[in-house]
């Protein structure tokens, strides 16, 4: 594969991942009928958010790696926490899984703090493109959770 190519995939796969993904389950999102916890936004607030926050987790992955910075470790974390990001979705509004989304978002926590950890080591900005990303994934834990116990 060539260089340019690569490098599109990895600043863009968030965002077509999270695109899909959404596709899927745009028909099973039943977030307005749920009972929320306090502080709760708006569902519009999350397709936004979500957009801006896979384009910094693209940029941030491509800057490594087009630095050559990315090691073996850097690369599964990366993937394992995007793949777990998106499953996420798919628990919580396909399958309904309320409790099972709980655990899956609290994994999701630590590996976003690894990965921003291990991104850290190589090049401050590149953790500093995702910290918006652990910021929201925090909400997301208080938010998963207490719809867990309102509902």
């Amino acid at each position: 594969m060539n260089t340019k190519l690569k490098n599109v995939i990895n600043l863009f796969l968030p965002i077509i991942l999270g695109s899909i993904v959404g596709f899927i389950i745009k028909d099973y999102i039943d977030y307005s009928s749920l009972i929320k916890p306090p502080l709760a936004p708006p569902k519009i607030v999350f397709p936004i958010a979500w957009s801006i926050i896979y384009l910094l987790m693209g940029i941030s992955y491509y800057l490594l790696n087009k630095n050559n910075e990315a090691g073996t470790l850097d690369k599964t974390v990366y993937y394992g926490q995007l793949i777990i990001n998106l499953l996420w979705s798919i628990i919580f509004f396909l399958f309904k899984l309320r409790l099972l989304s709980c655990l899956w978002i609290i994994l999701l926590d630590f590996l976003v703090l690894s990965m921003n950890i291990l991104f850290s080591k190589k090049e401050k900005i590149y953790a500093y493109l995702n910290i918006p990303y652990f910021i929201w994934i925090l909400f997301a834990t208080y938010l998963t959770i207490g719809i867990y116990i309102v509902n």
